[in-house]
């Protein structure tokens, strides 16, 4: 076909009425060096792991506790051994006491939180003392909501351990605030969904020294150790907690003590208990023995209406765990429960890291869609997509923040964002994509594109940037920035700007280096960047620490000059706003041929205004920037630029 011919039928998708201008961008903002605000030092390195001299304080607990089903009043002791690891003496210990949110002066009521329907007199401790060999000191807390300091009689210095031992009571909400713990009523008996459930230690860290942050809404920063906990409830109760059972003989039949252990071997649901089996009520006690190893907190759910199956877990390595759940008759969607769990810790322990427990649990009960270290608090009435994607979220938490252990308090958007991002693989996994696709908006998931989806939030003055306080971020803007957004950040930055195959080894590292470990926000960024050799400065600076827009252009297409030794056109794309992304730039040639460009985030370095060379014997007349629509541009119609008729003939004639 000749040229004038291609001229007449060449498709003008959009001019270049937009012109080529500059905007509101500026590369030396853009490209600005990104200041993490965290010098490396001996603790952190400079490459985003752990530095030589990384430290980290412990705490083990060893904890007895029961329920009262007439009082809903849970009584408890705890006995907390403290390791001080860090160099300098510690005067004073700090406990988080999280059930005084419940009171109705709370900071997190006064702070504009939502308020629980069931108010509470909050955490009351009976007693404190400090173990001192064979002796016990009577010490007194000084309370300040969710916090108690604790002065010790002597400095605990590097390397020592001090014992608190503490005699404990509260009255267990009704409503669950936040899907965080509570008990309801079921026509077999109540259910109970129990967690900040015992007084536990503040982290002492390198970065700010005691980090006792009140508890208004957000989650938690805990330090790790070792748990040997017992839970006395009636005798016909069933307890599913954190970590593994060591009584089974004591609180099952021989019946459930069987099927268990054809669970352990089974691929396949095997029911342990089943409606049909549910006791009726009984006399007597007993006490569930749990014990849980290199874990940063412990959960449990307690009650006589549980039905519970299981199904075996393979981990790499070869290791086997067991997968769980606990449901009562009315959860109509939670016959597949265990399934689902099983599926997502087996491909999350394959894809990034080995789950680093024996069992894994899901719940249903009042508090819906919380998570602890291997248990997760789902919804009773769930239907079955939300009730997968919500058991592959909440035990997704066993990787963020339960093994690697951002500071929730401060950092949302690690935990929330790291673990959505994960999820949205489980959920193209599972099954062939039976629950597919999982982009966290109700948009993506009626079929929408989720780069869209993210569009109003990015031009929303008032939203905040990922890197808020956590606290500061308002319910409005709570899913959308910190689950959401920072999901889809990671979601581009391995897709569109490293690759799976630069993004998938740096990440597992990064998991790797931090297990059980305090990684902040700065470590991330500079791991990432010295595992995958790029500087990503400007992603981190304008995702992260800002909340600007894309806007990239095809502003127009000429010939090379004359004078060129090689034949070609110079395509030109401008940055019209203040973020930059790499993108694909298709063009299609005069001979009918096309071709794919990938451009990188420094196309944009200098300015605005790029002229991309394509080098060809036949010329280019269309033009299009993202042809697969993967970033989030705010203005797709300037992303595709055509030669006129008119234009063609006279740039190039016969």
């Amino acid at each position: 076909m000749r040229l004038r011919d291609i001229a007449r039928f060449c498709v003008v998708a959009f001019a270049c009425a937009a012109a080529a201008t500059a905007g509101t961008y500026n590369p030396r903002e853009t490209f600005a060096p990104f200041d993490t605000g965290q010098a490396p030092t001996q603790y952190r390195s400079a490459d985003g792991r752990p530095g030589p001299s990384y430290w980290q304080n412990r705490a083990d607990y060893m904890i007895k506790a029961g329920i009262d089903p007439a009082s809903h009043v849970l009584t408890g002791t705890v006995d907390i051994r403290y390791t001080n690891n860090s160099p300098l003496a510690l005067d004073v210990l700090w406990l988080n006491l999280e059930q005084n949110r419940y009171k109705p002066d709370s900071r997190g009521i006064l702070s504009g939180g939502t308020a629980p329907g069931g108010l509470t007199e909050g955490m009351s401790l009976d007693s404190v003392k400090l173990v001192q060999g064979k002796s016990a000191v009577a010490v007194q807390p000084l309370v300040s909501g969710t916090r108690a300091q604790v002065t010790l009689p002597t400095p605990l210095k590097h390397g020592g351990t001090a014992t608190l031992r503490i005699a404990y009571h509260y009255t267990v909400p009704m409503d669950p605030w936040g899907g965080r713990t509570g008990w309801l009523n079921n026509a077999k008996g109540p259910i109970y969904s129990v967690a900040q459930w015992y007084p536990r230690m503040a982290v002492y860290d390198d970065i700010r020294g005691w980090d006792p942050l009140p508890y208004l809404a957000q989650e938690f920063y805990l330090e790790y150790g070792d748990f040997d906990y017992s839970v006395t409830v009636p005798a016909n109760w069933i307890v599913a907690g954190s970590g593994e059972l060591v009584n089974e003989a004591e609180v099952l039949s021989g019946r459930e003590r069987a099927r268990l252990a054809e669970a352990r071997k089974s691929d396949r649901t095997v029911m342990i208990r089943s409606a049909s089996e549910i006791p009726g009520s009984v006399t007597g006690r007993h006490s569930w023995h749990f014990k849980m190893r290199d874990s940063r907190d412990v959960a449990f759910a307690a009650s006589p209406a549980f039905i519970w199956d299981a199904a075996r877990m393979n981990l790499p390595g070869g290791r086997k765990g067991l997968a769980m759940s606990v449901y009562p008759a009315e959860a109509k969607s939670w016959d597949r429960s265990t399934e689902y769990l099983k599926d997502a810790v087996e491909r999350y322990s394959a894809r990034w890291f080995p789950f680093p427990w024996p069992n894994a649990v899901n719940v249903a009960g009042p508090a819906g869609g919380m998570e602890y270290p291997a248990l997760a608090f789902d919804d009773i009435d769930s239907a079955p997509k939300p009730t997968f994607w919500i058991a592959a979220h909440e035990i997704g938490h066993s990787w963020f923040p339960m093994t690697v252990g951002f500071n929730e308090r401060r950092d949302a958007w690690m935990d929330e964002g790291f673990n959505t991002f994960i999820d949205v693989y489980e959920s193209d996994d599972f099954n062939h994509g039976e629950y597919a696709p999982k982009r966290d908006s109700e948009y993506a998931q009626k079929g929408g594109n989720p780069v869209d989806e993210i569009l109003p939030i990015l031009a929303d003055p008032d939203a905040p940037p990922i890197l808020s306080r956590a606290d500061t971020v308002i319910e409005k803007y709570r899913h959308p920035v910190t689950y959401f957004k920072s999901a889809l950040g990671l979601v581009l930055l391995r897709e569109q700007i490293l690759g799976p195959e630069r993004f998938d080894p740096a990440f597992r590292a990064f998991i790797a280096a931090w297990a059980f470990k305090h990684p902040t926000p700065a470590d991330f960024f500079r791991f990432m960047d010295s595992y995958s050799g790029e500087d990503l400065s400007w992603w981190w600076n304008g995702w992260y620490a800002h909340n600007w827009q894309l806007d990239l252009a095809v502003a127009g297409i000429k010939p090379f000059p004359e004078k060129n030794a090689l034949k070609g056109s110079f395509v030109t794309v401008e940055a019209r706003d203040k973020l930059v992304m790499p993108v694909t730039l298709s063009v299609s040639f005069a001979d009918g041929t096309s071709r794919d460009v990938k451009l990188p985030a420094e196309t944009w370095i200098r300015q605005a205004s790029t002229d991309v060379p394509i080098v060809g014997n036949s010329s280019v007349v269309r033009a299009v920037l993202d042809p697969e629509h993967k970033l989030p541009d705010r203005d797709r119609t300037n992303n595709v630029f055509a030669v006129r008729r008119a234009e063609a003939l006279a740039l190039y004639p016969d």
